[in-house]
């Protein structure tokens, strides 16, 4: 006879994350219509936020999870879009068959950069790869077939590429937007869920302790790198292929790809799925409301910054999710007791 115990199981989400995944793919819905309820402007104006909300995604999973606090990850959108470029006006190639290849290429440049800057530990890392993006802005300056250092715009053959008429253009590139944070959103999620997202949770708690029970930390750490080099590039490709104009400065700026996706990040809450998300909404709605003030603007976003990490250091849904539990997303693990059975 065997004794008859308890039955233990381990469950990921609990009444407030289903009710989060309702409210999600409510809003998914949405805006997969908003081309036939948005103006142009409005369009234009979500694919950015989709935009910001994949890269402060997969910062947070550099940052948040992996411990890597890269103030370089410029270095890979400009990477992404020259690629675009190259490949559309030099070899031909259709401008969103460019954008995936443009992620493989940056994840395969990557590599002997990961082997590099990993040779550096706290702040003398975060400081080498803004060093090496300014490594790639300088010799992206110095290509001249794609304009060198005053940049250069796609043809119009290129552009009428993607879609015959602008409005159709505008829709396309839209969903693509979309479409693509989904897929950064959605890769994080089931890579969290996986055992290698237990492993990213122990490094995020305790470094030490997870080296101590087994996790390959170095091993783990480079390929999130990779990975996110790879994501990073193809939002920097989209991104100026949308803007169908490039150059060194605004390709490789550290103010609009780094600065502002750490901002986004840090108040959204750093390490959680959710922070990047409430961050650039927190983000968007502050721009679109004081960007008139010029530089009183930047002063003010610094200032909410500081006060939301010293009243909410573990940034607004952290402060939210700890008080209430809620979650948007199925990833807590819970392990559950059934004495009945």
């Amino acid at each position: 006879m065997s004794a008859s115990g308890p039955a233990i199981r381990v469950e990921h989400s609990n009444q407030a994350s289903r009710i989060g995944v309702a409210i999600v793919s409510c809003a998914l819905i949405a805006f997969a219509a908003a081309p036939w309820w948005a103006d142009r402007a409005s369009l234009r104006l979500l694919s950015e936020i989709y935009a910001y909300v994949a890269l402060a995604s997969l910062w947070n999973l550099l940052a948040g999870y992996a411990g890597l606090v890269s103030v370089g990850q410029h270095a890979y959108v400009g990477l992404g879009a020259y690629v675009l470029f190259a490949l559309a006006m030099l070899a031909g190639v259709h401008p969103l068959v460019a954008i995936p290849i443009a992620g493989v290429a940056a994840a395969v440049v990557s590599v002997p950069v990961a082997l590099l800057m990993f040779r550096l530990r706290g702040h003398y890392f975060a400081i080498g790869t803004w060093v090496m993006a300014e490594v790639f802005r300088l010799t992206a300056a110095q290509v001249s077939a794609l304009g060198g250092g005053s940049g250069t715009s796609l043809p119009a053959a290129v552009v009428l590429s993607i879609a015959p008429t602008r409005t159709l253009r505008e829709f396309v590139l839209y969903w693509i937007a979309l479409a693509l944070a989904v897929a950064v959103l959605g890769a994080i999620v089931v890579l969290l869920r996986s055992r290698y997202g237990l492993a990213l949770t122990a490094i995020r708690d305790n470094e030490l302790g997870a080296r101590s029970n087994g996790v390959d930390v170095a091993r783990v750490k480079y390929a999130v790198y990779v990975a996110v080099a790879f994501g990073t590039a193809m939002v920097g490709a989209l991104i100026f292929l949308q803007k169908i104009r490039i150059s060194p400065d605004t390709a490789f700026s550290v103010n609009d790809w780094t600065a502002f996706v750490i901002f986004i990040t840090v108040i959204g809450g750093i390490g959680r799925i959710e922070g990047p998300i409430i961050g650039t909404v927190v983000f968007f709605v502050l721009r679109q409301t004081l960007a008139d003030l010029g530089a009183i603007y930047l002063l003010i976003l610094g200032a909410v910054a500081i006060v939301v990490m010293l009243k909410a250091p573990k940034g607004l849904w952290g402060l939210v999710a700890d008080r209430y539990g809620w979650q948007l997303f199925p990833l807590e693990r819970r392990l559950v007791i059934d004495k009945h059975r």
